[in-house]
C-alpha cells in the first residue's frame, strides 16, 4: 500500500512539474510576443513623430497639395491611435500607401529635394522604415514560436486550459502584392 501510494504521489508531483515547466515556457514565449510589439510600436511611434516635420517642409515647396500633404497626415493619424496590433497593421497599410504618394509628390520638386532639412529628415524615415522591418521580423519569429507551441500536443492542452490565445503576425497588406497606383 505505501508504494502504491508513493508510486501516486511521484506521478502527481512529475504531473505537476510538467504541468509548471510548460505554463512557465508558454508565458515566457507570450511575453517575448509582447516585447516583439512593443519594439515595433517604439520605431511606429518615430515613425509618426517624424511624419509632420516632413509634411510641413513639403508645404511650403507644394502647398497647393493638399489632399496628399492631408491623406499623409490622416494615415499618421490613424496610426498613432491604433490600440492592437490588427488596428496597427491596417493603419500601417493606410500610411504605406500615403508615404508612397507622398515621396512621389517630393520627387516634383527639385529645390524640395535639396533642402538639407528635409534630406535629413527623409534619411531619418527610412532609417526609421528599416528598423520597422527588423523588429517586424523579430516580432514575426516570436510570433511563430509562440503559436507553434500552444498549437502543438500536449502544449496545446495546457494553453487551452490556462487561456492562451494565438498571436497576429504583422504581414504585408493583400496590396503588397500588386504594384501601388499613385494618386495626386
Amino acid at each position: 500500500m505505501n508504494i502504491e501510494l508513493a508510486v501516486i504521489a511521484v506521478i502527481v508531483v512529475g504531473l505537476g512539474i510538467f504541468l509548471i515547466s510548460v505554463y512557465n515556457e508558454l508565458t515566457k514565449e507570450r511575453i517575448l510576443v509582447q516585447e516583439g510589439w512593443s519594439g515595433i510600436q517604439t520605431f511606429l511611434q518615430q515613425r509618426n513623430d517624424v511624419i509632420p516635420n516632413l509634411v510641413e517642409i513639403v508645404k511650403g515647396y507644394a502647398g497647393h497639395e493638399n489632399k496628399t500633404l492631408t491623406d499623409v497626415i490622416r494615415a499618421r493619424n490613424e496610426s498613432a491611435s491604433a490600440k492592437t496590433p490588427d488596428e496597427s497593421i491596417q493603419a500601417n497599410a493606410h500610411l504605406n500607401q500615403a508615404l508612397l504618394n507622398f515621396k512621389s509628390l517630393t520627387e516634383q520638386y527639385p529645390d524640395l529635394k535639396a533642402n538639407q532639412n528635409f534630406l535629413d529628415l527623409q534619411n531619418k524615415l527610412s532609417d526609421i522604415e528599416e528598423k520597422i522591418n527588423k523588429s517586424r521580423r523579430y516580432y514575426n519569429g516570436t510570433v511563430r514560436e509562440y503559436n507553434q507551441s500552444i498549437s502543438v500536443f500536449p502544449k496545446n492542452l495546457i494553453s487551452a486550459i490556462f487561456g492562451f490565445k494565438s498571436a497576429t503576425f504583422f504581414a504585408a497588406d493583400e496590396e503588397a502584392t500588386t504594384a501601388p497606383k499613385i494618386k495626386f
